[in-house]
């Protein structure tokens, strides 16, 4: 291999290189477009859980729309080798769309559904189209984290052909619409995915032609090659080592969470080894190993290698363990519904452990990592079927140079989306919706502010309520001497407080108050700068000085 690498660039030159890259990004942007015009709920159109990806015919991930899901785009390209395993790729023909739910298989929990698309050009597989979506509704018990097995959680769809050149499979449609309560949206997000994955297939067509290319496996290869050596450059830079850390979470009642993570680098690889994490439970926070490796490796690339598109060869040189039997790589049947309040915890046990050794490089913890969701499902005023989420995020944890971001989700990039439209699909009614003072966690950085959502029901009669929480006993953690952020709360308005992971009856009338957490703050509390603290003050960030010393 020459110093720079280019015999690994498959003969194109740097510049065409990142111009062709650049213009396979936009093509899963294009494709993002598309699913985001013409999808039915607000999930995918207001608060972005979603993402599209390109693969080339060995399912390998070449470019991801810029703003989708970091874990989907992670996880697609594996999704998309278990399809090639059970449909051998010249069994695919034009027209043709492939689905799964499967926890295991794809994105950990069943409301998330995979469909992939082929790529043909001069009659010759060359590609696929990828897009991961989450749906408004898969039956079962709604997206909870109470249930025993995950056979309770929803319709679990092996995967299948659910259109075979161009022909669908409507017995397929008819048997999962029938077990859903709102088959128009069901419907019409799944039929956005495969739109945007035909927009992605007729774009990639048009791109060979132009880039006069017979498919895309050379290009490929080389932009695996580049982006797996930016991370390994990035790897080599740190020192050879191990470091650990331990974090714990409100877990389910008195099953406490605990991450252990041990990061260990060794040359120009890394590995990150979760033994010692939490055993399995029979509730359904249990994290597949899919998942587990996506929010493994995708807070490393943030803070090593941020400015690299990702691709399949950003985490080659990263492995990851976790016990099996483990609440991060459970056994089927382990109910999984809330994978994403125990996966979205490992960004800050990883950058807690890594904070000695790239303290400019790591944030604290953040208040929204796990998320907070509520899921409001029932009848209408119009005796119509509902099924709604509330989006929102609690503080972001602080940085090396800055105060955390105000209700910003990381690791996850899931919106907010607009309460207007919130409100225009369901009988609910948001009458706050506001920052909380003096629930950042105190450091040189404050940690980013949380929030109060205050919701009424105005629905004809009793709705369905699943709440989906952390952080209420176990608040956002500082690093390097930072304070802890401010810790969750949910009460009605009759001062009761629902089970913060289980289903609930909620009245016509009820006022739900949601206070978000905060994040962690970096640094210091008494390094922090006099002129930024008297700002806070003024501003109402903060109300009470005394964790900065009272000054």
């Amino acid at each position: 291999m020459t110093e720079d690498g280019l015999d690994q660039d498959e003969g194109f030159d740097p510049i065409t290189l990142e111009i062709l890259w650049s213009r396979l990004i936009s093509i899963a942007d294009e494709a993002a477009a598309a699913l985001l015009r013409t999808a039915f709920s607000t999930i995918v159109r207001e608060s972005n859980d979603f993402a599209c990806v390109l693969m080339d015919r060995n399912g390998d991930s070449i470019s991801e729309n810029t703003g989708g899901i970091a874990s989907f785009s992670c996880i697609l390209p594996k999704t998309t080798k278990h399809f090639l395993a059970k449909f051998p790729a010249e069994s695919w023909r034009p027209g043709d769309c492939v689905i799964t739910n499967d926890p295991w298989l794809a994105t950990g929990h069943l409301p998330d559904i995979t469909a992939v698309t082929p790529i043909f050009h001069a009659g010759a597989l060359v590609g696929f189209a990828g897009s991961i979506a989450h749906s408004p509704d898969v039956g079962g018990s709604l997206w909870s984290a109470d249930c025993r097995e995950v056979f309770e959680e929803g319709v679990r769809i092996p995967p299948m052909r659910l259109i075979r050149e161009g022909v669908r499979n409507e017995a397929l449609l008819e048997l999962f619409l029938n077990n859903v309560r709102v088959p128009n949206q069901v419907l019409g997000d799944l039929e956005a995915q495969i739109t945007a994955n035909e927009v992605c297939a007729a774009r990639v067509t048009e791109f060979l032609e132009d880039a006069k290319l017979a498919d895309l496996q050379a290009l490929g290869r080389a932009l695996h090659a580049r982006a797996d050596r930016a991370m390994r450059q990035a790897i080599a830079a740190l020192p050879d080592g191990r470091w650990s850390a331990t974090i714990e979470a409100d877990g389910f009642d008195e099953h406490v969470t605990t991450i252990a993570v041990t990061v260990t680098v060794t040359g120009d690889s890394m590995l990150l080894d979760f033994a010692g994490s939490s055993p399995q439970i029979d509730r359904g926070i249990n994290c597949v190993m899919n998942y587990t490796h996506a929010y493994a490796v995708y807070p490393v690339k943030c803070a090593l290698d941020p400015f690299t598109p990702r691709n399949e060869g950003s985490y080659r040189a990263i492995e990851v363990r976790a016990p099996e039997g483990s609440i991060l790589n459970p056994r089927f049947p382990a109910p999984v519904s809330a994978r994403q309040l125990t996966g979205h915890l490992l960004a800050g046990a990883i950058y807690q452990a890594m904070s000695p050794v790239i303290p400019g490089q790591v944030i604290a913890e953040c208040g929204g990592a796990p998320t907070m969701r509520a899921l409001f499902s029932g009848l209408d005023r119009q005796g119509d079927r509902f099924s709604q989420v509330l989006f929102a995020s609690g503080g972001m944890g602080a940085s090396p140079h800055r105060d955390g971001l105000a209700t910003t989700a990381f690791p996850t990039n899931a919106g907010a989306g607009s309460i207007e439209a919130f409100e225009s699909v369901a009988p609910l009614v948001v009458w706050a919706k506001q920052l909380r003072p003096d629930s950042g966690g105190a450091g040189q950085f404050r940690g980013g502010l949380g929030q109060e959502a205050v919701i009424e029901v105005r629905s004809p009669a009793p709705l369905r309520l699943s709440l989906l929480s952390d952080r209420r006993e176990h608040p956002a953690q500082g690093v390097l001497g930072g304070g802890p952020g401010g810790a969750a709360e949910i009460v009605m308005s009759d001062g009761t407080r629902p089970h913060p992971k289980s289903r609930t009856t909620i009245d016509p009338g009820t006022r739900l108050v949601m206070r978000y957490a905060g994040g962690g703050g970096y640094g210091p509390a008494s390094a922090r700068d006099p002129a930024a603290l008297a700002a806070d003050l003024r501003d109402g960030y903060i109300t009470d000085a005394s964790p900065y010393g009272g000054r």
